[in-house]
Formats: C-alpha cells, structure tokens, sequence
C-alpha cells in the first residue's frame, strides 16, 4: 500500500515554535498546512511569521478566533461569526485561495459539537473548505517524542492521512524530525491536499463525505 500524508499544524503561530518547524519543513523540502487561531495572529511578529510560511509553500487555513469552544456550543451567532469571519480577515491575502477552515474538535473529536446549524451556513455563504483530519497522535500529551512512534504506526493503516500536530511550547515539535525520518523510511510521501473524507464542504459545496459525518442539515 503505497501512503500518502498531509501534514498540519493547529493552533499557531507561536513565538520559537513557529519558526523553528518552519526551520525543518524548509530543510527537508516538505510543505504542509497551517491552521492558525486569530488570538495568535495579534501576537508580536505572528502575521510575519505566518507570512513567511505563505512565502515558503505552505498552505494557511482558519483555525478559529479563540480556539476555546466548539462552534455548535456558542449560543450568539454573531459569536460564531467572529470566530470565522475575523480571524479570516486576520489571515487575509495570507488565505489559501480555498478558503480553508479546520473547527475546534477538543482533542480531536468529530462529533455534532465542531460547526453547529449557524456556523454551517457561515461556511457554505463564505465558500469556506472545511478540513478535517483522521490521525491525531496527541502530541500535547506525549511531548517528549512517543506521539511519533503513534503517528507513524497510525499512518501505516490507511492510504492517506490528514494528521494533526500542533506548532505550541510543549517540546513536542523538537521532535519533528524523527517524525520525518519514520515518514522516510516508510517511504511516505507527504503531501499538500486533503482526501475527500476529511473534506465534507469544499468551497461552500457539500461533498459526498458531508452525510456521513455529524454535521447539521
């Protein structure tokens, strides 16, 4: 089985951490997607940073204002809007032309809390892509390096996967290079896209991978 996977990471960009993955994925020619929170965006010098991963390749993706609260979970709809329209403003030229948008899944979980029937409508009026993922070795809980030996034995057990990792001060990024040295020895090829199962909106549209998930009508 030949294995394809797309690298992403959630919750950035992060002061030290950013650049450093930045630093890597540079060295070993790999690009992958950014999915950034509009909180970190305001951060000193994180629009630049962000900026100089849209100048080396990388794809940048939505990840939500606060990254605090699964959309479905906000009552106020005009709470649900900013979380989506101001962190895309935020982004702005920086923007994948697909207008990515990844949800906040707690830990990864795809469940009927991530969009929500207001946040639905947002995504399709916005032609947004919603991403979503199907390998989540749990960086933030195993830091110091056993998240890598979990996402390789994971990716090996399917074709293509969106794997989520995340660009924050836990240590577990000082790691990513012996992730990308299993991925080369498993003769993975990492690449930039996303399978149609992690994919039930793509600019607006519904795909045939939205009914099988747990999203509103």
């Amino acid at each position: 089985m030949s294995i394809r996977v797309s690298l992403t990471f959630d919750n950035g960009p992060t002061p030290d951490v950013t650049p450093w993955v930045l630093d890597v994925l540079r060295e070993r020619g790999v690009r992958a997607t950014f999915f950034v929170v509009g909180q970190q965006l305001r951060l000193a010098g994180m629009a630049a940073m962000a900026a100089r991963a849209a100048a080396e390749g990388h794809w940048i993706g939505n990840h939500t204002l606060t990254h605090s609260i699964p959309l479905a979970e906000l009552d106020d709809p005009a709470a649900v809007d900013r979380e989506i329209v101001e962190t895309q403003s935020l982004i702005g030229d920086l923007s994948h032309p697909d207008r990515l948008f990844r949800p906040f899944g707690r830990g990864g979980i795809i469940d009927d809390r991530l969009v929500g029937a207001h946040g639905l409508r947002r995504l399709e009026e916005g032609a947004f892509t919603c991403v979503l993922w199907n390998s989540v070795p749990r960086d933030w809980e195993q830091p110091d390096g056993g998240w890598v030996r979990t996402c390789l034995d994971d990716v090996a057990t399917r074709p293509w996967s969106v794997v989520v990792v995340h660009d924050l001060p836990t240590g577990a990024m000082s790691h990513l290079p012996a992730l990308l040295d299993g991925l080369d020895a498993m003769r993975a090829e990492v690449v930039q896209g996303f399978p149609e199962e992690c994919v039930p909106i793509r600019c607006g549209v519904r795909t045939a991978t939205f009914g099988r998930l747990p999203l509103p009508d």
